[in-house]
């Protein structure tokens, strides 16, 4: 038998993982209609530039994570005592990193991905029901664009993210205390 201690560990690490399903699965789920609604009724460059914000967001939410898990508390435990805006946002980014990680890297990171992904497979609908292009070859460079700007832009920003963790996470301190009062 398990120690109430560890009983308790494992529950809350249940509602963890619950949380980040149905975390997922609503974002996933409104941001794939919006997008769906959005590439239907706009013109084709304005799919291509939803398609561009939703990379980049994937990138910016990828260097968050990283650099929560690189930065360190204790410069944000003076700013905080100082009442330094965002400093305890920032002393709490950092001491729930994993959380945090796991949100902005494998959460929101992921769902742009599958979103990038389906939204460049719209797109070669769209060029291929309104032209006389080879779906196949428009469907292979779209979508090794995609995964080469993902995939490039994650390496910088890690690069980026570990480099410049302190200022990464004092940016996101002072604008998360917009939204939430610690």
């Amino acid at each position: 038998m398990g120690s109430k201690k560890t009983q308790t560990k494992k529950s809350e690490y249940f509602k963890w993982v619950v949380f980040l399903f149905v975390l997922s699965f609503l974002l996933s789920a409104s941001l794939n209609y919006i997008s769906s609604i959005v590439s239907e009724k706009l013109p084709i460059t304005i799919s291509f530039v939803l398609l561009l914000i939703i990379i980049l967001l994937g990138i910016l939410f990828d260097i968050i994570g990283i650099a929560t898990t690189a930065a360190d508390e204790v410069p944000f435990h003076a700013m905080a005592a100082k009442k330094v805006k965002g400093a305890k946002n920032s002393i709490w980014l950092i001491k729930n990193a994993s959380k945090v990680s796991s949100i902005c890297n494998d959460v929101i990171g992921d769902i742009c991905g599958i979103l990038s992904g389906s939204l460049s497979a719209s797109i070669v609908f769209y060029i291929s029901k309104n032209s006389n292009a080879d779906i196949v070859f428009l469907s292979l460079i779209l979508t090794a664009t995609v995964a080469a700007l993902t995939i490039s832009g994650k390496a910088i920003g890690k690069y980026f993210a570990i480099q410049k963790s302190y200022d990464i996470v004092k940016i996101s301190g002072k604008i998360l205390s917009i939204f939430i009062k610690t």
